[in-house]
């Protein structure tokens, strides 16, 4: 599963050929969630509050990337690199 950015101890991943809604992972720690790109819904999982609030933050400004990626991911093709919040 390809890592697509990394900050604060989060990581973000997509994995290829996944199923819909596309969605993105994120690991934070012993706690990994699937969030979907579109709603920005916790799909399954569990993240601490700090940690989701961080993840959410990052993906509004960055969800063109994310569908682009997804449509990559889909594809097969490699995926971008994202921006980590700063």
């Amino acid at each position: 599963m390809p890592e697509i950015s990394r900050f604060y101890g989060i990581i973000i991943r997509m994995f290829y050929n996944d199923h819909n809604p596309p969605h993105f992972h994120v690991i934070y720690q012993d706690d990994e969630a699937l969030v979907d790109i579109k709603t920005l819904e916790i799909l399954e999982g569990h993240l601490p509050k700090r940690a989701k609030t961080l993840a959410i933050e990052w993906a509004i400004e960055h969800r063109d990337e994310l569908m682009n990626n997804w449509q990559k991911a889909t594809d097969r093709e490699p995926l971008d690199k994202i921006e980590p919040l700063d």
